[in-house]
């Protein structure tokens, strides 16, 4: 089965790219919903974190404090260690578990991977057939972060400045979505992938 590895900075669009492309059948594992899975109330990343971080780390329905957690380990790099040797494996265990469910029915013609932090974590490259950089400009994720989330601009720039530069999100990449421009011009390109992405399924499948 083909798979491709989708990515790209805070506020670039990943998330819609994703949706289009499942709209077009693709099955679609995103990882960041997967790490929200296992940090609400009850999920399996909460026992281990109140045992590394204290009952602080939780909001008071239970689900990790994430605002919390984001400033803690914007301060303690011992802490952002400690939460992602928590949250990681839990993450990818989850992740392959899907993802051979996916195989095993066979109902769809390729499988995108939503992985925020594909060129951060060193390893997904070497997991997937293609990588799928959702670009635009850094002040166009500025301005997008800033009204969906309420951030201020310092806030952004910070998260921003822990993630892979555009450069290096562009070095791993086979195919490039640009998402600065219309809606219409971001339809298109997604149509122009999913035909090359069924095409080679369908070359691999003919070898």
């Amino acid at each position: 089965m083909l798979e491709i590895g989708l990515t790209g900075g805070i506020g670039s669009g990943k998330t819609r790219v994703a949706d289009m492309f499942a709209a077009r059948g693709a099955a679609l594992i995103d990882t960041d919903l997967i790490a929200h899975e296992i940090t609400a109330p009850g999920g399996v990343a909460i026992a281990p974190l109140v045992a590394a971080f204290g009952p602080d780390c939780l909001r008071p329905d239970g689900a990790m404090d994430r605002d919390a957690m984001r400033a803690r380990v914007f301060s303690d790099p011992s802490a952002k260690a400690r939460l992602e040797g928590i949250t990681h494996p839990l993450i990818r265990q989850v992740t392959e578990t899907r993802a051979a469910a996916v195989r095993d029915a066979g109902r769809h013609p390729y499988l995108i991977y939503v992985v925020p932090l594909l060129v951060e974590s060193g390893t997904w490259r070497t997991r997937v057939g293609r990588v799928l950089v959702v670009d635009c400009q850094e002040e166009t994720q500025i301005a997008r972060v800033i009204a969906r989330n309420g951030f201020t601009r310092d806030q952004v720039l910070a998260i921003m400045r822990r993630q892979a530069t555009r450069a290096e999100r562009m070095a791993v990449a086979d195919d490039v979505i640009d998402n600065d421009g219309p809606p219409e011009a971001l339809n298109a390109q997604v149509a122009r992938l999913d035909a090359l992405y069924r095409s080679l399924v369908d070359s691999s499948a003919s070898a």
